[in-house]
């Protein structure tokens, strides 16, 4: 496989292109490496192919979306995972095809792939209201010492509106006691800063004399010890027991939806922030968003604002003046008559 193009580009794909030239992270290149894993398992076991027969002109549009199909049925993919994972295939050709002919062509025949429409959930945003979070948070018992972890991570991820993978790679030096603030590193590793609450900040203290006594500046955060060694806290170990907080506080709480997520923090932090009357502009610099248009989904998702806005803008209208006039079909013994048809 040494002297086979194919081989050669998706070598060089990983371990120059992605990390080197396009400085993509770890998250990107983690993500492709799955979907070609996935792929090349496919084409291997279940089509029956040898690895050093596969060649660019291996790779069909029929074949590609063969794979798609039979992912979406075994493993169970969103219609957003699947465009994703296509996505990431497609990338590999659009570079291969600069440099190998061979390559442009399979990537114009990948390219009539279309893209699958699912339900349009770009304007639903699941939130949870303050009181919920409140609740959730305050029944977790900080005297114990996974207590005050979850309930330290809960209540940073809150305050500074994170994503799950953001809190899990923050290393100890990202939080500032000097300025109150936590430098967060979100997609493409881009760093912002996030000004803290004093009773984030006071909160942090206690979990740091519990959990990083003589730990190095550069110790993850939040970690699980594996072998003798702190190694960072799994996004599989959050989801658990924000889980089981969620459940404790159903019966306190009936407004606890049925399934909490990591992510829901964020998007209910960025809710609460946009009523209270933090500028989209502004949130969109405090979220991190890349593109400020992203954010509107706050806007669009809050029928609160909007329902307040309507009342206010009906306050001057004489509408409790005017004498109603019901319509005929009010009538019990007419609406009688139109059902038996006389």
């Amino acid at each position: 496989m040494k002297n086979n193009p194919f081989w050669k580009k998706l070598r060089d794909y990983f371990s120059i292109y992605l990390p080197k030239q396009r400085s993509s992270s770890e998250k990107t290149i983690d993500t492709s490496h799955m979907a070609w894993n996935l792929l090349l398992r496919y084409l291997l076991q279940e089509r029956g192919m040898t690895a050093g027969a596969l060649e660019f002109e291996s790779f069909t549009s029929e074949l590609l979306t063969a794979f798609l199909d039979r992912m979406e049925t075994v493993r169970h993919w969103k219609t957003s995972t699947r465009n994703n994972r296509l996505s990431c295939i497609r990338a590999f050709f659009k570079y291969a095809s600069c440099t190998c002919p061979e390559a442009y062509v399979v990537h114009e025949d990948l390219r009539t792939i279309p893209l699958k429409k699912g339900i349009d959930s770009s304007r639903v945003v699941s939130h949870m209201a303050k009181d919920v979070i409140a609740s959730i948070i305050g029944c977790i018992d900080i005297l114990s010492p996974k207590g005050l972890r979850d309930c330290f991570y809960l209540t940073l991820m809150y305050d500074s509106a994170a994503r799950n993978g953001e809190m899990l790679g923050l290393k100890l030096s990202d939080i500032s006691t000097d300025n109150a603030c936590i430098c967060l590193f979100g997609k493409g590793s881009k760093p912002r800063l996030v000004p803290l609450t004093r009773e984030t900040m006071a909160m942090f203290a206690k979990y740091k004399t519990s959990f990083h006594k003589g730990s190095d500046r550069s110790s993850p955060l939040f970690y699980t010890m594996h072998k003798g060694q702190k190694t960072p806290m799994s996004d599989d170990n959050v989801a658990r027991f924000l889980k089981k907080y969620a459940i404790q506080t159903c019966s306190q709480n009936p407004h606890v939806p049925e399934n909490v997520h990591p992510h829901m923090i964020r998007h209910s932090r960025a809710m609460h922030l946009y009523q209270g009357g933090m500028p989209l502009a502004v949130l969109s610099e405090f979220l991190g968003h890349e593109d400020p248009e992203t954010t509107l989904i706050y806007a669009y998702a809050d029928t609160e604002m909007k329902r307040q806005a309507v009342e206010k803008a009906s306050e001057s209208l004489p509408l409790t003046d005017i004498e109603m006039e019901f319509p005929a079909w009010e009538d019990a013994d007419i609406i009688g008559r139109l059902v038996r048809g006389y």
